[in-house]
């Protein structure tokens, strides 16, 4: 019998308001769950505006610790409810420290760990150096009810590193939620495909789907272009979503044929971890 898994990714512009935001993602997860979908991504600090395209203090108020945090405690409710998995991007202060974290929650509801964000963008419009520590979770897999799946956080998709990584450590199906569009200083710059293509090839690369759920909207200088998508393990995109468009996209994988063709294709077989000692180095230079 064939191990199917129908994955989703959810689209919608934020505001302000806690509560609406927390609707919509809502409306959109069960959209998702009437389609048959059993792994559920919402994009990237879903909780409000993109608040890292400014450097206020302020904004660290909006941070919450894993234990008690009532969006992830909303989420457990609802993915118990309709028995989905929902990794749930959230600003996680811990001590003095902050980080963008994922809460993994499985379709029974339980919260199965949390993954901190690896790789911290810091440039216009992208200003997550001076809100969050780099992670120290390390990569990490999670074995859900419908498969085993890898997270990694916006910036962590340019990375081939983190792909790899978690296909490596038997992720079935990697998952990326993402705040990612206009470049204020540089107008000119469309980074949609580069984006797309960044993560295909990861797709193509570890012969694994590749989910990921961006946000839509204008919020001061920056626009979100939207264009979440989900590749298949040979890099189609089956689905996408367009700029502006508010919704969900589906599809469903065979666990097992897309492990005989990682299999077939031989890159895990033909892999030389004995000549990758160099990808240890910051510089390209040994110590």
């Amino acid at each position: 019998m064939a191990r199917l898994i129908t994955v989703a990714a959810l689209q919608t512009a934020f505001t302000e308001d806690l509560p609406t935001n927390l609707a919509r993602v809502t409306a959109l997860v069960r959209e998702a769950a009437s389609q048959g979908a059993q792994v559920v991504l919402p994009s990237e600090l879903f909780e409000g505006p993109y608040f890292c395209r400014l450097e206020k203090d302020e904004f660290f108020d909006l941070a919450k610790p894993v234990a008690d945090n009532p969006t992830i405690e909303y989420f457990q409710l609802l993915a118990a409810e309709l028995e989905v998995v929902i990794p749930v991007s959230f600003f996680e202060r811990s001590g003095q420290t902050y980080y963008n974290s994922i809460a993994i929650i499985d379709a029974d509801g339980k919260l199965l760990g949390t993954y901190r964000k690896s790789h911290i963008p810091d440039g216009p419009g992208y200003e997550e150096k001076f809100y969050f520590r780099p992670g120290n979770t390390g990569f990490k897999v999670w074995k859900t009810r419908y498969g085993t799946i890898g997270v990694g956080i916006c910036w962590d998709q340019w990375f081939p590193e983190c792909a790899r990584a978690m296909a490596l450590m038997g992720a079935e199906v990697l998952f990326y939620p993402t705040a990612i569009g206009t470049e204020p200083e540089t107008p000119e710059l469309d980074t949609k495909d580069l984006w797309q293509r960044a993560m295909v090839g990861h797709a193509v690369s570890n012969v694994i789907p590749v989910v990921a759920a961006n946000r839509i909207g204008t919020e001061g200088d920056q626009t979100f272009y939207g264009h979440s998508f989900i590749a298949s393990q040979r890099g189609d995109k089956v689905a996408e979503l367009g700029s502006g468009a508010t919704g969900v996209i589906v599809a469903t994988f065979d666990l097992d044929e897309v492990r005989r063709n990682r299999a077939s294709f031989g890159f895990f077989r033909d892999r030389r971890p004995d000549l990758y000692g160099i990808l240890l180095t910051e510089d390209g230079q040994p110590p």
